[in-house]
């Protein structure tokens, strides 16, 4: 009679399970390490491997810690398998290639060293960190918002866990700056980590003077030691300009806005600003006699700012109605549709004393309404609303509104309310700064002729960038052939004059309608 067999068949399936379980305890202990934390598995991981603290790729030189102090918990970890796998494939080595050789023009300009302490900005997968390290520049790091171990380690553009005067050399590639959305806070954190005598070179893909020079505004710590134009490396950059700037010794933020006006009352007007004038749209020299046709018209002539230049280094996007009426009057039919905005967002303020349109803008989200009149002080004022026939609005049921200062008599068809003016100059100078982009439309019934010189006094007209100016003077009636509305006394020539000072003063304008 043969022996049974089942006490070892049960051992050895035992012990086949227990391996198996082992196996996958640690399976999932990997999986969650990897996937659920995000990081490099390490032996205290239970991993099966951990790499070593010096890592070499065939033609690199080592990969390893840098010697970087960051603040909180942006340290990074040591790098896995998978972006070893990234590190030699051909795309990977294409973009370290091209910015190795970037640094090396940049080492034989003086501007940075192997000793530098180098920093590299919004890198996701950390090429130009790498290219650093391979030429030899060891102490570099970069930041993203996501981490990318070991050469890149998380953060914001405006919180850099970094300390004041920390590095030699900062380096923002790929058009990183043209895509924050507030540039400001992104250049002060870069003069904040930047030593003094340290070197900020940035890749942009702008080429106009106007972007150009909206970028050096930012960056009041530093002054710019060369530009120069690079070919990009792929399609998605084609044309590089390379901006290298040095910061000032004594500075440790981004300094105090540079003042454009050099008297109260006049902006001084730089040659990229007078450049881009000449390619608006003239003014029309000679007054149409149907003026309803040929100023509506030449709305489509209008050469937009931001058609003509990149607005991408400014602080904030403002956009300011003056004389707003209702929602769809200029706001939500022209603005919101037509204006070309560069997909940035912008701030609007809707100013509109006639309170038959208040309660509308209470439903429409993001307009900041001011309920009162533009006036060039704060006082109460007579506000007249009159149909003129020559140019009626029958928006519901009510014509155009003109302010007069305290109680000036009105024609006897006028509907008279009492509103409250407010320095427009004054809230203007404490609303938007020169480092915003600012745009307003005026078309506030003859005031203008009020407003628009209190703005130079004040030189609050240095803070608009552009504007669409509607001139009310006593032009030919639309109704009565061979007549002039009675309803405004300035002529069509002080018009021209206000448009050509403006203009003159480095204010885009353009005729309104």
């Amino acid at each position: 009679m043969e022996p049974t067999a089942g006490k070892p068949s049960f051992m050895r399936n035992m012990m086949v399970r227990v391996l198996l379980f082992g196996v996958l305890v640690i399976g999932v202990r990997f999986a969650y390490v990897v996937t659920i934390r995000g990081e490099s598995c390490d032996l205290g991981d239970f991993c099966f491997f951990s790499l070593p603290e010096s890592f070499n790729l065939p033609g690199a030189g080592k990969i390893g810690p840098s010697a970087i102090v960051v603040k909180d918990a942006a340290r990074s970890t040591f790098a896995a398998p998978s972006r070893v796998d990234l590190w030699t494939s051909k795309g990977w080595r294409k973009a370290v290639q091209f910015y190795s050789s970037v640094f090396q023009d940049l080492i034989v300009d003086g501007y940075l060293t192997p000793n530098s302490k180098s920093l590299c900005l919004e890198t996701s997968a950390g090429q130009d960190v790498f290219a650093l390290r391979e030429i030899g520049v060891v102490d570099a790091i970069g930041t993203a918002k996501k981490k990318s171990p070991p050469l890149v380690v998380s953060a914001l553009p405006s919180r850099q866990p970094f300390d004041d005067d920390t590095f030699d050399f900062v380096f923002s590639g790929g058009g990183a700056l043209d895509k924050v959305m507030r540039p400001l806070d992104f250049a002060s954190e870069i003069a904040r980590t930047l030593k003094p005598e340290g070197f900020l070179v940035v890749h942009t893909k702008t080429k106009d003077e106007y972007s150009f020079n909206s970028f050096v505004d930012l960056f009041n710590c530093c002054k710019v030691v060369k530009t120069r134009e690079l070919d990009g490396m792929d399609s998605s950059m084609p044309y590089i300009r390379e901006i290298v700037l040095k910061k000032e010794p004594g500075i440790l933020s981004h300094g105090t806005p540079k003042s454009h006006s050099n008297s109260v009352n006049k902006c001084s007007v730089p040659g990229h600003k007078k450049e881009l004038f000449r390619k608006a749209e003239p003014l029309i020299p000679e007054e149409p006699l149907k003026p309803w046709i040929t100023l509506k018209r030449n709305i489509k002539n209008i050469k937009y700012l931001p058609s003509m230049a990149d607005i991408s280094f400014k602080q904030r996007y403002v956009y300011i109605d003056v004389g707003a009426r209702s929602y769809g009057s200029s706001i939500g039919s022209w603005f919101r549709k037509q204006y070309p905005k560069q997909n940035k967002t912008f701030e609007v303020y809707a100013i509109e004393a006639d309170k038959t349109f208040h309660d509308e803008y209470k439903l429409k989200k993001r307009v900041t309404l001011l309920p009162y009149a533009a006036w060039v002080r704060n006082e109460t004022l007579s506000f007249e609303i009159n149909q003129d026939p020559g140019h009626k609005d029958v928006e519901k049921g009510r014509g155009m509104g003109r302010i007069q200062p305290g109680q000036s008599s009105a024609s006897s068809d006028a509907v008279v309310d009492q509103i409250e003016g407010f320095d427009f100059a004054n809230w203007l100078k404490n609303s938007v700064s020169e480092r915003d982009f600012v745009v307003m439309k005026m078309d506030v019934e003859g005031t203008e002729f009020d407003l628009i010189p209190r703005l130079f006094e004040t030189g609050a007209i240095c803070l608009i960038d552009e504007i669409f100016l509607e001139c009310h003077y006593n032009r030919w009636q639309r109704c009565c052939p061979g007549e002039r509305s009675s309803k405004y006394q300035k002529t069509y020539d002080q018009c021209l004059d206000l448009f050509s000072n403006l203009r003159n003063s480095g204010v885009l304008v353009h005729q309104w309608w």
